[in-house]
């Protein structure tokens, strides 16, 4: 399970300085995309270990 963690944290990271380097976007849309990323990794993160429930019972609208 740790493994599957770092693996997917080396992969999030490697594509997500792939699209800051090679991309060209808006300095503005880069760093809302970058910050939706980490906020998106944080949420899975916390799941992950337990600290969050699930999900799946949050009700949007």
């Amino acid at each position: 399970m740790l493994i599957n963690i770092i693996l997917v944290l080396i992969v999030v990271g490697v594509l997500l300085w792939l699209v800051n380097n090679y991309i060209p976007m808006d300095s503005k849309i880069k760093s809302i995309l970058n910050a939706v990323v980490v906020i998106l990794v944080v949420i899975w993160l916390l799941q992950a270990f337990g600290v969050l429930g699930s999900l799946n019972s949050v009700r949007v609208g």
